[in-house]
């Protein structure tokens, strides 16, 4: 196994319009982010979603030999998709970018510009030691049991256990009784989601379980 490269981190800091720089100072963001250890290239930019913002990736990935990125913008649920694309255009592992949130997490959240570029900068700093442990990553299929255990025969274990056998998938339900036995209640409970001809059989254990003093 060869030894693992030196990281060297690109840190790029977005602007989002003025949905981050109104609140955050991205200037502060980025001059504290270049002072951190294994970063060698950080910038801010107005729209780094936008194709100049992700050229400035790639370029830094082939030029500077940047081989791990954090991109300090919006919620990854957003953007992660659209720079770890970027990243792999450029032949780096797309699972060595890391997104620091500072849209919905510092800007949107704060008035007060203070403590909203210090969270920011925090964020950034997390972001930066974590990627800097990253692995290269490779997807992978497996096979999934698709059979489900459900903890607790109330009203809404048992529509679950109902709706998902119905779906044609086994169900093991377990019903806990915590306190004095409820033997009618149980017997209820696996009448009810036992009937009726489902499609694959749910399979119950009652569980009678002691409170800790």
């Amino acid at each position: 196994m060869g030894a693992r490269p030196e990281p060297r981190i690109g840190v790029y800091v977005c602007h989002c319009g003025s949905n981050i720089a109104a609140t955050v100072d991205v200037a502060a963001v980025r001059d504290v982010a270049a002072d951190r250890p294994n970063v060698v290239v950080a910038r801010d930019y107005e729209f780094m979603c936008s194709n100049a913002g992700q050229d400035l990736i790639k370029h830094d990935i082939e030029d500077l030999g940047v081989n791990r990125v954090v991109v300090a913008a919006c919620s990854p649920l957003m953007h992660e998709p659209t720079f770890r694309a970027a990243a792999e255009e450029s032949g780096l592992n797309p699972y060595l970018v890391q997104i620091a949130n500072i849209r919905e997490q510092c800007a949107w959240v704060h008035h007060d510009r203070g403590p909203a570029t210090a969270k920011a900068k925090t964020l950034v700093n997390g972001a930066i030691a974590r990627v800097a442990i990253h692995e290269p990553l490779q997807p992978m299929r497996a096979d999934v049991n698709r059979a489900t255990l459900i903890v607790g025969g109330g009203i809404s274990g048992l529509q679950a256990a109902l709706e998902i056998t119905e779906a044609g998938n086994e169900v093991y339900l377990q019903i806990l009784r915590w306190r004095n036995p409820e033997p009618g209640r149980a017997v209820t409970a696996i009448q009810l989601a036992s009937s009726g001809g489902r499609a694959s059989p749910v399979v119950f254990a009652i569980t009678a379980l002691e409170r800790c003093p």
